[in-house]
């Protein structure tokens, strides 16, 4: 899943987006409001965690503008700013949760799983199809009660197909949900992990349409 962090703060934006990466998450890290602005526009992401405390333009004209042309992607406030006037503000200028600095990076972290949760239409946590079972918080794969080891990029696409049964990914929206942008994947390297996965869990799995891109189908 590709996160956008939106945080103007050095330190603590190079520790959070370490924390996300080790996490599981794809992290793409801006530290302006305007820049997340073009960025929202030109790409898709997940879930943006956004600071409101932005140079060149704040958090809360950001989030303004990402609803004001009908983007539903989950927004995390996560902000100094602690009054409850504040939170309220962000709530209702269509905030999905918020939280208070410092944080602690697995609550965040299951804040963002619980958001993504709830935006894929998701009541349960865990991730499954057929004997598969996939969880997205302790990053565990089983079949039939038995665990599977994977790659980090492996689970991430099995993951992003999971958490998206039905659906025809094409390459790039697969790469996208799994790299950052200063993460170069090699020209071939979605197919060896795909072919990774079909030899661990069958060839049946992960249905190719080509020239379109890939799926598991809805069970």
């Amino acid at each position: 899943m590709r996160i956008l962090l939106i945080e103007d703060d050095p330190v603590l934006g190079d520790g959070l987006a370490t924390g996300l990466r080790q996490s599981g998450f794809a992290v793409d890290w801006l530290k302006d409001g305007e820049s997340a602005v073009a960025a929202m526009q030109s790409e898709k992401f997940d879930l943006t965690v956004l600071d409101l405390g932005l140079p060149r333009l704040s958090g809360m004209e950001v989030l303004k503008r990402l609803r004001a042309r009908g983007d539903a992607m989950p927004v995390l406030v996560l902000t100094a700013r602690d009054a409850i006037r504040d939170k309220i503000a962000g709530l209702d200028c269509g905030a999905d949760d918020y939280l208070v600095k410092p944080v602690d990076l697995e609550e965040l972290a299951a804040r963002i799983r619980a958001l993504l949760r709830r935006a894929a239409g998701r009541a349960e946590p865990m991730l499954r199809h057929g004997a598969i079972a996939l969880d997205p918080a302790g990053r565990r794969v089983e079949v039939d009660g038995r665990p599977v080891e994977l790659s980090a990029r492996e689970y991430a696409v099995l993951h992003a197909l999971l958490a998206n049964p039905g659906r025809v990914m094409s390459r790039s929206q697969l790469e996208q949900s799994i790299y950052g942008w200063n993460e170069e994947p090699d020209s071939n390297a979605l197919e060896v992990h795909i072919h990774h996965l079909r030899r661990k869990f069958g060839a049946d799995l992960i249905k190719t349409l080509r020239g379109v891109g890939y799926t598991i189908p809805k069970a």
